[in-house]
């Protein structure tokens, strides 16, 4: 499936949240908003959705019209043939245009699995752009959530924005201390009452905004949420909360920064080095680049596990500082050795390491890589 002439990429926003969160309200309410119209909704099962628009146009082969031009589509065997049905319904007219496709996750399952499938895809790749993960958690069990299963943990830390729901029933105790625990395992995002969230609050969470021709890279690497001292403080949150929280610890936000162009052989080396070696470790990856060989035009990569999303240009630098920054969400990884790795690469010492007695001697010792 070749892009057409012209072809925007959809916007794609991934919806996730454990069971009972209030995925379908919230659903519902996007669709009845007039800002996210043009919208594609992809669910697993249109039974426990229950979309409740007033307006059904028509219904055929599974996916549903409604009459303000959106459409819902149940998951038909695997996410990418119902993603790429979509796209080849636009394109041949049979579908209105879309603007965006939001995908609703399972309620148990991690994400990261749905966003390789998007950034996999070589056809899809060029077809769609991730624009955001929306994470919704249940004030009202979302602690007791966190502790018992990891995939919600790791909901949270690969997440966008954060909305909390069912704040009105919960004790304000339980609210407060579950908003500090989403801060410690996901600095970067905001957090949202899920109630009060408008539905266009929801879109537009991806660095380069097609509209304005303007990228908000503080805001989208996290260092407007003081996404680098985080990495200084987690260690004294971790002893705090590692008896209370089981799963908490294993997350990981890292920055890696670099304040000179570097080649693009370099960048690929590293990048192709780490997911070989910490793909199962690395849930979600961005960063912009200064090359050496264009470094007017900063290089975009965003990646998940093993997969990356097609490195894209911005036409020219936002405002701020230069050079290479990273930000890396891991599960399980060890940060000295990703620091050792970049360090290797760029020439620059590595910073903010755990116990250097620990680590070998070679940088590029890490467990699990074949050359």
């Amino acid at each position: 499936m070749a892009p057409a002439t012209g072809f925007e990429p959809i916007a794609v926003t991934v919806l996730t949240g454990f069971l009972g969160a209030g995925k379908t309200t919230l659903l519902n309410r996007m669709l009845r908003d007039a800002a996210l119209a043009n919208t594609a909704v992809i669910v697993n099962e249109f039974g426990d959705v229950a979309i409740d628009h007033l307006l059904i146009e028509k219904a055929s082969d599974g996916v549903v019209e409604l009459s303000d031009g959106c459409l819902c589509c149940t998951v038909r065997g695997d996410l990418v043939d119902t993603l790429a049905d979509l796209i080849d319904r636009v394109q041949t007219g049979r579908s209105a245009r879309l603007d965006r496709v939001v995908i609703e996750t399972s309620g148990l399952a991690d994400p990261v699995p749905g966003l390789q499938s998007l950034m996999g895809h070589p056809a899809l790749a060029h077809m769609l752009r991730l624009d955001g993960v929306v994470a919704v958690v249940d004030a009202v069990n979302g602690s007791a959530t966190l502790n018992a299963h990891a995939e919600s943990v790791r909901q949270i830390a690969v997440a966008d924005l954060l909305l909390v729901s069912k704040r009105d029933v919960a004790e304000p105790l339980a609210s407060t201390e579950l908003e500090g625990r989403l801060r410690s395992l996901n600095p970067a995002a905001a957090i949202v009452d899920a109630a009060e969230a408008e539905p266009a609050r929801l879109v537009g969470l991806g660095l380069y905004d097609p509209r304005t021709k303007s990228a908000d890279v503080a805001r989208w690497l996290g260092e407007a949420a003081g996404h680098h001292s985080h990495d200084h403080a987690h260690d004294h949150q971790d002893h705090e909360h590692d008896h209370h929280h089981g799963h908490d610890h294993r997350v990981r936000s890292i920055s890696l920064v670099h304040d000179k162009p570097v080649a693009w052989t370099t960048v690929e080396m590293f990048l192709d080095l780490l997911r070989s070696s910490q793909g199962e470790r690395l849930l979600r990856m961005k960063g912009i680049i200064e090359l050496v060989e264009d470094p007017g035009r900063p290089l975009v990569i965003h990646g998940v596990q093993r997969l990356m999303h097609p490195p894209a240009r911005l036409p020219a630098w936002p405002s701020g500082p230069r050079g290479t920054r990273l930000v890396l969400i891991t599960f399980d990884m060890d940060e000295g050795y990703v620091r050792r790795l970049f360090s290797a690469f760029t020439g620059a010492p590595p910073v903010d390491m755990p116990d250097r007695t620990a680590l070998s001697d070679n940088p590029l010792a890490i467990p699990g890589f074949r050359g």
